[in-house]
């Protein structure tokens, strides 16, 4: 987002943890750091609500004067640091709110995300959803007492509002809710490459398997192994070259005959293969949907069970889960033997003509506040 506000011509000012500074000042991206991100003596990180909500209140008040000084006109807040819209509304500062994945506010018309389950068509359908509901109601309703208790600590009332909502994601990942919030807009992925590094594509022929394991604490382990041993297996009865994308080494065991493998370029790399083998983090999944390839999804914890759900669904990707060699090659060798789930991929791909311009949206935002 803010490399594209940057190419329109606005000055920019990101506000996070100092990893990302050096990547960020390579594409002229001005980074500070956030503060309070450190924990502090008595913080309960066990506690997600507490940390989401108690944090961010203490980081707003300390960033709310930081967004004066550098006389912020907008702020675009990711969904999950609160603090950026809370310090905004502290300075009386429209801010938009990023999802940078898909919508996963709760739904009277869904499941609970997070559960991986397609809505309810039938009687008996939108009544198991309507017990699902119910069952995360009591976790949903004190992740609201927490937030309204964080907020008013720090003088501000009600919910946090908004001007407007962006969801990063493909169309054609979301899923239809009868109560899709006012103001709310598919911007399509915001995609960052922190390296300008690309892949050598690996000698010899035969389709090309990308592996990109979940950097997601919550990812699922030994997804890397199992699939290197996989592809090695498979380089036994016909042609196949392997890329591993990962910030670590490849782990030791089998690895298929020319395996490329390091830290670069994915959206490159994901362009010219023929199916990635990923943990189905939002992030990876974009990347790969956008450019039409198919997946294998290996899912984890979090929202990853949910989007590799869909995923499946779509029919443009097979979940495996757990992470079992029999069943990952079987996954592989379906995927890449049926057209279908390229198509299916393309298909997904193409709903990006459907989103809206995130720059256009926020200078339309200001307008209207400034107005």
């Amino acid at each position: 987002m803010a490399a594209e506000l940057i190419d329109a011509g606005h000055r920019v000012v990101v506000y996070t943890g100092p990893r990302w500074t050096e990547a960020a000042a390579r594409r002229g991206i001005e980074v500070r750091e956030l503060p309070g991100l450190a924990a502090l003596p008595g913080d309960d990180d066990a506690d997600a609500g507490a940390k989401l909500s108690v944090r961010a209140a203490r980081m707003a008040v300390e960033l709310a004067p930081l967004l004066t000084a550098d006389r912020i006109d907008v702020v675009v807040g990711d969904v999950i640091t609160l603090a950026g819209g809370w310090a905004a509304e502290l300075t009386g500062t429209p801010w938009i709110e990023l999802s940078p994945h898909p919508l996963y506010e709760q739904s009277s018309g869904l499941p609970p995300i997070g559960a991986g389950l397609d809505a309810g068509v039938c009687a008996a359908g939108r009544f198991r959803d309507r017990v699902l509901r119910g069952a995360s109601l009591p976790a949903v309703m004190r992740g609201r007492r927490q937030r309204a208790r964080a907020r008013s600590a720090i003088g501000l009332s009600g919910d946090p509002a908004p001007s407007a909502r962006f969801v990063a994601t493909l169309p054609g990942l979301e899923v239809h809710r009868p109560d899709w919030p006012a103001d709310t807009h598919l911007v399509g992925p915001l995609l960052f490459e922190p390296t300008d590094v690309v892949f050598d594509r690996p000698a010899g022929d035969g389709p090309l398997v990308v592996v990109a394991p979940s950097t997601a604490e919550t990812g699922e382990r030994g997804l890397g192994g199992t699939a290197l041993t996989v592809l090695a297996e498979l380089q036994r009865s016909r042609p196949l070259r392997a890329v591993y994308s990962a910030l670590t080494p490849p782990p030791d065991g089998d690895t298929p005959v020319g395996l490329v493998a390091g830290t670069a370029r994915q959206d490159d790399v994901v362009a010219d293969s023929d199916l990635v083998i990923c943990g189905a983090g939002h992030g990876m999944l974009a990347k790969t949907l956008l450019a039409g390839v198919p997946v294998v999804t290996v899912p984890g914890g979090g929202d990853q069970w949910e989007l590799a759900s869909r995923v499946a669904r779509i029919g443009c990707g097979v979940a495996v889960r757990p992470v079992v060699a029999a069943t990952l090659r079987a996954a592989v060798e379906t995927v890449l033997d049926d057209p279908s789930y390229a198509a299916a991929a393309r298909s997904v791909a193409a709903t990006s003509a459907q989103t809206v311009d995130p720059v256009a949206m926020l200078e339309r935002v200001h307008a209207r506040a400034v107005g």
